[in-house]
């Protein structure tokens, strides 16, 4: 065995050790790197949690790329119509990474009630239309089914349900207006059979899913005209290269936007949370390890005598500050441990159970706090603090080679 190692394990497994004075700044120490590792691990788990449900809420009503005509107009409403006869529809096979493209089209109409009346824009899908998104918002009823005949179900979101006093079966009339305002609006009685809710207000006061055959039927468009296309792909990270690709490989004519250019605002908030993760993680690093140095520093010094020996003995410097540097590192390794039992039972039981909800639901887009839970960011975590604790430790360690071997032996 390690001549070293043996010392550090003998002092380890020393009742007169573990009731020494410096156990409670032991303790201490072995409890800073717990909490460390605890908050840390919950920043980075709730951080990119919180990005996520938030940037998958944004591209369900609007894919990762729009495709659609060039224009002035910056409403919601479709006015010139894309054909879908394109070469990367339905398969956009010239950009790897894509995994679905649908067409869509909107338009303005307003739902009239005998008490009450709302401005909304329906959002008009076909056959193609990938419904993995919305599904998981569904509260009520069931998704709609456009892969067949024209057909009147409507999908609203709760906002909607609650202004207007519908429910999953209720009829509700859309009337849209005409381009001669002297004429009567068109009349489309919907028929609701689901209802959702996002979290994100500012779509659930907007969108409701209609089929789009009744959009082309109002714009007097033909059954292969839609308002533009959604792209969808596998990476998010690799979004804007995607987009640009994409650019690349569709008609001159047409123009493309990602969905971080498009609602760049919420993009950039939420890239906020990665510097407060770096800033909490660097912080509570630079406790942990101060705590430990500490502790080094108090090990030192309560076994300054047995270094003034082993020194009068032959042993180097070298070999003496690896004995306090294993003694060291288990310390290190028995606060991760805990850290990493308290904090993963923390994140595992959010995730499953979900206790801890927003105190303002609304700033955030959603009721309970979401958790992301990686084993790539958990190793690296622990392998980081790890490496970084140690590092801080093997500067107090070098005050052993300052200690006098005759002044260390007569230390009280």
């Amino acid at each position: 065995m390690n001549f070293e190692y043996f010392i550090a394990k003998r002092i380890i497994d020393s009742k007169a050790y573990k009731s020494s004075i410096s156990a409670p700044i032991i303790k201490i120490g072995i409890t800073a790197i717990a909490l460390g590792i605890i908050v840390m691990m919950i920043a980075i788990a709730t951080g990119i949690g919180l990005q996520q449900k938030i940037r998958d809420k944004v591209v369900a009503f609007n894919g990762h790329v729009t495709i659609s005509n060039y224009d002035t107009n910056n409403s919601q409403e479709s006015e010139n119509p894309i054909s879908i006869n394109q070469e990367f529809y339905p398969d956009f096979e010239g950009v790897q990474g894509v995994t679905h493209v649908q067409g869509v089209a909107t338009r303005y109409a307003v739902f009239r009630q005998p008490d009450n009346f709302e401005f909304v824009v329906i959002k008009g899908v076909g056959k193609d239309y990938d419904w993995q998104y919305l599904k998981d918002y569904l509260i009520a009823g069931v998704l709609p089914d456009y892969s067949q005949k024209i057909n009147e179900d409507l999908l609203i979101s709760e906002y909607f349900a609650k202004r207007l006093n519908l429910n999953v079966g209720d009829r509700v009339n859309a009337n849209f207006l005409r381009e001669d305002l002297n004429k009567p609006p068109r009349i489309i009685p919907y028929k609701v059979v689901g209802i959702y809710n996002s979290g994100f207000k500012e779509f659930d006061q907007q969108f409701v899913i209609g089929d789009i055959k009744h959009i082309q039927r109002l714009n007097k468009w033909e059954p292969d005209q839609i308002g533009n296309f959604e792209v969808f792909i596998d990476n998010f990270n690799e979004i804007d290269e995607k987009a640009i690709e994409i650019y690349k490989n569709t008609p001159s004519k047409l123009n493309t936007i990602s969905v971080t250019k498009k609602f760049g605002t919420i993009f950039e908030w939420i890239g906020i949370f990665d510097k407060n993760i770096v800033g909490i993680i660097a912080i509570m690093i630079l406790v942990a390890g101060i705590n430990m140095i500490t502790a080094l520093l108090v090990l030192i010094l309560e076994r300054t005598r047995m270094i003034g020996i082993l020194k009068a003995l032959g042993s180097s410097n070298t070999g003496i500050r690896k004995i306090f540097i294993f003694n060291a590192t288990y310390l290190i390794i028995i606060g991760l441990f805990w850290g990493n039992v308290i904090g993963l039972g923390l994140l595992f039981s959010q995730k499953i159970f979900g206790f801890l909800s927003f105190p303002n639901p609304e700033q955030y887009y959603m009721k309970t706090i979401p958790v992301y839970i990686s084993l790539d960011y958990i190793i690296l975590l622990n392998i980081g603090t790890f490496i970084l604790c140690f590092i801080m430790l093997l500067v107090p360690s070098y005050i052993i080679t300052k200690i006098s071997p005759v002044k260390a032996m007569r230390f009280e």
